[in-house]
């Protein structure tokens, strides 16, 4: 039986507008999955769908959160994208409910990389300056931005002039931050390249935490540094020394994870070990790299320890003045490809918010109960039931020079036939 003909004219126009729509960083022209799904399922299929992608919140999808109006038209002024939702505990009767307001900021840069160097700093202070004023005006209480916020992500170029963006801990960018902390009682997490004056300028990849006051709480550094394709940001920096603390602040217990360390489980482990009761993950990641990838590890994590993740990438293409080579074989390019934002919070029940913009700039807003953590430790009982005695004794046994697996091999695999 002859198959009725195809319509290729249209299937191709339909591929070349998707591909033509993708270019912009967008989904097929939408914002993120979850608007491209919202919009061409019908609404009882979508729900279905949202269901199984993110998840219940005491047995209900996410609510969202009605922000001021003020928030809302600096948004709509620069043009930046805002979400915000709320992830809810069960009442106790013993204890009051502990909602904290957290938010996220991803963002492009503002000036090509080959502007001068204050110029492109400058900018990028500038164009945060609303969207900080937003969280500011909707009540949040910790904020965090993305991982090196202050310059390019020039860390795979392999040139050394990029660590003139390198400052102290007190340096210009945690002083602008400042203000902003005083002025709206916020907690701010705000990643740079450290330059650390008191040993030999060593630079290193760090999360200030400035308090609601205006004080530096403290600073933590990056513990797994990428060497992956492009990604081998050894030539700037190496692996943290400050191990995993945790800040304990006006509004909770909060850890930051630093980009390549959310690929590590143990990383994780050790906040939790340590009290974490939020976690930011700061981050500069490619889709080509690790996008299927971004909203599995984050949100895993969240569940394996029980305390809520808040997931930060920056967006954009950046572009740089000369082109470079990586360990991959590709030939010598100028760019890492696009950074695909999507921003997300992800809770201890397995819950997570639908992620930010894949391209453009945004502010994710949630209300967060952190009693949910220990309810969620008390139904699962991970703590409990974990064998930590068996996995120290394990790592102690694999750190020895003579450590040999422990595998039992089928006493028949090796011998020979008659």
């Amino acid at each position: 039986m002859e198959k009725p003909a195809q319509n290729t004219d249209a299937q191709n126009g339909q591929v070349q507008e998707a591909t033509k729509a993708s270019s912009d960083g967008s989904v097929c022209g939408y914002d993120s999955l979850h608007r491209l799904l919202s919009e061409n399922l019908k609404p009882h299929l979508f729900q279905e769908v949202n269901r199984i992608l993110l998840g219940l919140n005491r047995g209900k999808a996410l609510e969202t959160i009605s922000l001021p109006e003020s928030a809302k038209a600096l948004s709509s002024g620069h043009n930046f994208d805002l979400q915000a939702f709320c992830f809810l505990a069960d009442k106790e009767l013993l204890r009051e409910p502990r909602i904290v307001r957290v938010g996220l900021i991803q963002n492009s840069i503002a000036l090509p990389t080959t502007a001068h160097f204050l110029d492109q700093k400058r900018a990028v202070f500038e164009k945060l300056r609303p969207i900080i004023d937003a969280a500011g005006a909707a009540g949040v209480n910790v904020l965090c931005l993305q991982e090196a916020w202050t310059m390019p992500f020039a860390f795979c170029t392999r040139e050394k002039r990029w660590c003139e963006f390198a400052e102290t801990v007190d340096g210009e960018s945690t002083r602008f931050l400042q203000d902003f902390a005083r002025v709206y009682n916020m907690v701010i997490i705000s990643p740079i390249l450290e330059r650390d004056v008191n040993h030999g300028e060593t630079l290193w990849n760090t999360a200030v935490v400035i308090g609601n006051n205006g004080n530096i709480i403290g600073k933590h550094r990056k513990n797994h540094i990428p060497r992956v394709g492009d990604f081998n940001e050894s030539t700037y920096y190496m692996e943290g020394n400050t191990g995993h603390p945790v800040f304990e602040t006006a509004f909770g217990k909060i850890a930051v994870n630093i980009c390549y360390g959310r690929h590590h489980p143990l990383n994780w482990l050790a906040f939790g070990l340590n009290g974490a009761e939020i976690v930011f993950n700061p981050s500069a990641t490619v889709g080509e790299l690790s996008e299927p990838m971004w909203p599995i590890e984050a949100r895993n994590a969240a569940i394996a320890n029980s305390y809520f993740v808040g997931s930060i990438n920056r967006v954009g293409t950046e572009v740089f003045p000369n082109p470079f080579t990586s360990g991959d074989g590709k030939p010598e390019h100028a760019d890492f490809g696009h950074f695909y934002g999507s921003s997300h919070f992800s809770a201890p029940d397995a819950s997570c918010t639908p992620s930010l913009s894949r391209h453009r700039d945004g502010l994710l807003i949630s209300d967060m109960d952190l009693n949910l953590c220990r309810q969620i430790k008390d139904k699962w009982g991970f703590r409990m039931t974990a064998r930590y005695e068996l996995y120290a004794d394990l790592l102690a046994q694999y750190l020895k020079p003579d450590f040999e697996p422990q595998v039992i091999s089928d006493p028949l695999l090796h011998k020979k036939s008659p």
